[in-house]
This record gives C-alpha cells, sequence and structure tokens, in this order.
C-alpha cells in the first residue's frame, strides 16, 4: 500500500509586535483604546532623508499637517485638521509636542531636530487625561533611542543639490555591568541659493546650518530601579523664511506668470539664528504592578528670526 505524500505544513503568518507608550507604559498597539498611529526607525529613516527637519512628518501620517512661517523654527502641528494658524510665540497650540517625555510648548523648542529616534507616536483626538492642557486636538510624541548594554553604531550621509548635506551618527552600549551611554550627533547645511533681484547679490539667501548633539547616561544598580540623564543642544544658522507676496494666481494653485523660485527682491535682512541647550534627569522605580517615574528637565532657548 502506497502512502499518500505529505504536504508541508503552512507557516502561519505571525505580525511583528508594535509596542507604544501613548498610555505612558510600553503596551501593545492593538491593546491601546486610542486612534494612534507610529513610526519606527526605518520610517522615519527614509522620511528625513532628504535634510528634512520636523515638517518632514507632514502628510506622511493619517490626519497630521505640520507648517510653519519661520522656515526651520516654529512648526505648527495640526491634527484632524484642528489647529492655530497664530504665528504668536505666546500662542498656545491644540497639538501638544512630547520629546522623550517631556512637554515642549513653546513653540520653537518644537522647531528640535528628530534624529536617532526609537520611534514617533501621533495620538489622534483629545489627551488631556493623561497630558495635560493645550491637547485637546492629539499629541505628538517623540522617543530618542535609549542607550543599551549592548554596542551600537552607525553613521548615514548624503548630498544632494545645493550642497545640501545630511550627516547623522550615533555610538552607544556598556560602560559598565550597570552603567550605558549613547552619543548622537546631527549636521545639516544647504547653500545660498536665492537671487537677491533688488540687492544684485546672487545666491544670497536660502541657506542654512544645522548641528545638535545628544548624550545619555543609563544607571540601572537594580532590576527595579534606573537612573537616565539626558544632555542635548542643537543651532540653526541660515535664513528665516522667504515671504513671498502675490505669487498664486487668484482662485489657482499655479504660480504667476514669471515667478522664479530662485529669486527674490527684498529691501530689508534677512536672517535666523537659534541656539538651545537642555537636559532631563529620569527616575524609575518598579514595585509590583507599578512603576513611579519621576521626570525634571530644563531647556534654555536664544533666538533672532527676521524675515
Amino acid at each position: 500500500m502506497q502512502e499518500e505524500p505529505r504536504t508541508p505544513v503552512e507557516e502561519e503568518a505571525v505580525l511583528d509586535e508594535i509596542t507604544v507608550t501613548a498610555q505612558k507604559r510600553v503596551e501593545n498597539i492593538q491593546e491601546v483604546p486610542i486612534a494612534i498611529s507610529t513610526l519606527d526607525t526605518e520610517q522615519l529613516d527614509q522620511i528625513t532623508v532628504g535634510n528634512q527637519d520636523v515638517r518632514a512628518l507632514s502628510a506622511r501620517v493619517p490626519s497630521l499637517i505640520l507648517e510653519s512661517s519661520f522656515g526651520r523654527a516654529f512648526p505648527r502641528f495640526y491634527i484632524r485638521g484642528l489647529g492655530n494658524t497664530d504665528f504668536d510665540l505666546n500662542a498656545s497650540q491644540p497639538v501638544s509636542m512630547v520629546y522623550d517625555d517631556v512637554v515642549l510648548e513653546n513653540p520653537i523648542l518644537k522647531g528640535m531636530p528628530i534624529w536617532d529616534m526609537e520611534r514617533v507616536e501621533v495620538l489622534r483626538g483629545p489627551q488631556g487625561t493623561l497630558f495635560g492642557r493645550n491637547t485637546p486636538a492629539g499629541v505628538v510624541k517623540f522617543e530618542s533611542k535609549r542607550p543599551t548594554q549592548e554596542f551600537d553604531s552607525y553613521v548615514r550621509a548624503s548630498l544632494g543639490t545645493y550642497t545640501t548635506g545630511d550627516v547623522q551618527a550615533a555610538i552607544g552600549g556598556g560602560l559598565t555591568e550597570t552603567l550605558s551611554a549613547r552619543a548622537s550627533v546631527l549636521w545639516q547645511t544647504r547653500d545660498d541659493w536665492v537671487d537677491n533681484g533688488f540687492t544684485g547679490e546672487n545666491d544670497a539667501l536660502g541657506g542654512y546650518d544645522t548641528t545638535a548633539l545628544r548624550l545619555q547616561f543609563l544607571w540601572e544598580p537594580t532590576e527595579q530601579f534606573s537612573t537616565l540623564l539626558n544632555i542635548h543642544a542643537w543651532d540653526v544658522d541660515g535664513t528665516a523664511r522667504l515671504f513671498r507676496g502675490n505669487m498664486i494666481e487668484p482662485g489657482t494653485n499655479k504660480p504667476v506668470a514669471g515667478f522664479e523660485p530662485d529669486t527674490v527682491f527684498f529691501d530689508g535682512l534677512n536672517s535666523q539664528d537659534i541656539e538651545a541647550q537642555g537636559a532631563s534627569l529620569t527616575f524609575d522605580y518598579l514595585f509590583d504592578g507599578a512603576t513611579l517615574t519621576s521626570i525634571t528637565s530644563f531647556e534654555t532657548l536664544e533666538m533672532y528670526s527676521r524675515g
């Protein structure tokens, strides 16, 4: 009697588990009762490869739009069409930005560069219960890569038109059995490429130089207790927003006849300079079934922007 050939057992398709901290604890995204979207490291690298700032997330996540009237500073967030078009520096926004568990409510701080990130979470809808005021439209939550005991490093560079350069690098690992560290740097640049027809100066505007540094130390003396120190700084030096009046034909999305993107006619100064430094100290103590967390942070920033 001939035996029937055995058919190979089909492997079951298994989805990778996506963890988020939308409720201030690590959970499977399928178990979080919030309208939430997340971007991981690989997705963020693809989105920001063109030397983009935080506005690169605009329209890359459902219901999320970002814009700015200040160039590479002061991004305005909109979720589900809810936002604040006011460009006053004291205007509150209905979308809050949380960077490494610290609320950055100052509109200039919201322009902090994003690099060496673990993930970005976009929480849609009111989030006041867990994240407090200025969150009726939602929260955009950034999580940078934390130090681990495993050695990790990378360097990424790109070069484009107008000498647009982007260099990112990070290195991290264990220093002792209980102490680990991670250092990450960012450098972005673009040459001036816009002529000023009023002064007759060529390649006078449109460039910038952005640098950023983050240094983290994670101390884990026991399984229950850990301390994370995050020191960071960033600097922007370049051109502010280039405002162009009457450049769109009324009732259309088309530029007016004769519009040249690489030429403006300005009779005033235009420059932008931002210097920011900050630090945060986080303590975590794990009890049976609960974690006690203490976060202390300090941010300082100086800005000059004239367009």
